[in-house]
């Protein structure tokens, strides 16, 4: 069944980013808009329509909106079963389940986190989303170190795998990578030196199309 799928994304949005990888990585072809987060676009009555949550990505399939990266993830995975990101069989789909919660929540939160109550231009705007919460200065340290705890544990996961959820490319590496990138990026906090096994799968996973969606 042919459905109409449309993407609101922001080439800004390390989220964003992770759905547009996830679609290279499928080899499919999906209509997109960029919403201006510059501009404010996030906040505009039109965008407001689509995705009350006032957040990208947003992912609208026949007038109903999926947002959430994971939720796209799993429609996508549905719809477009070749090339499978999110496992094969019981257990690998648990591994990448797991695995890409943690890049998530150790690697891409702390990262924006860390921004969010550090950056001058987000006073005020310390949480994405249509509430405003003030900016907490003293979670920029606590992020730096998790992010540093995330490189270390990662390089301890790589030093016997291939990839993050095992032998295998998932949607636990693409997490991962956007979660390294926007570190680096915002943080200033690449891959320390020394970390052998996660600066070689960073290098080749970067090196993959889908990376520079």
């Amino acid at each position: 069944m042919s459905h109409d799928i449309k993407l609101y994304h922001s080439t800004g949005s390390p989220n964003a980013r992770r759905v547009r990888i996830f679609i290279a990585e499928k080899g499919i072809s999906i209509p997109s808009v960029a919403v201006d987060l510059g501009k404010r676009e996030q906040f505009s009555d039109w965008f407001t329509a689509i995705n009350p949550r006032q957040q990208v990505p947003a992912l609208a399939v026949d007038g109903t909106t999926i947002a959430e990266v994971p939720a796209i993830f799993r429609y996508l995975e549905e719809e477009f079963p070749a090339v499978p990101l999110l496992g094969s069989g019981s257990i690998d789909k648990g591994l990448v389940a797991m695995w890409e919660r943690r890049a998530e929540l150790d690697g891409l939160a702390p990262a924006l986190e860390g921004i969010r109550n550090k950056a001058e231009g987000l006073k005020g705007r310390a949480l994405s989303g249509p509430y405003d919460y003030e900016q907490i200065p003293a979670l920029v340290d606590r992020a730096m170190a998790r992010i540093g705890h995330f490189h270390a544990d990662l390089d301890e996961r790589l030093q016997s795998v291939a990839f993050i959820a095992g032998d295998y490319f998932s949607a636990a590496d693409i997490t991962a990578l956007v979660a390294l990138d926007f570190a680096a990026a915002a943080m200033k906090m690449p891959i320390p030196e020394g970390l052998d096994a996660l600066r070689l799968w960073h290098g080749a996973v970067s090196a993959r199309p889908g990376a520079a969606a």
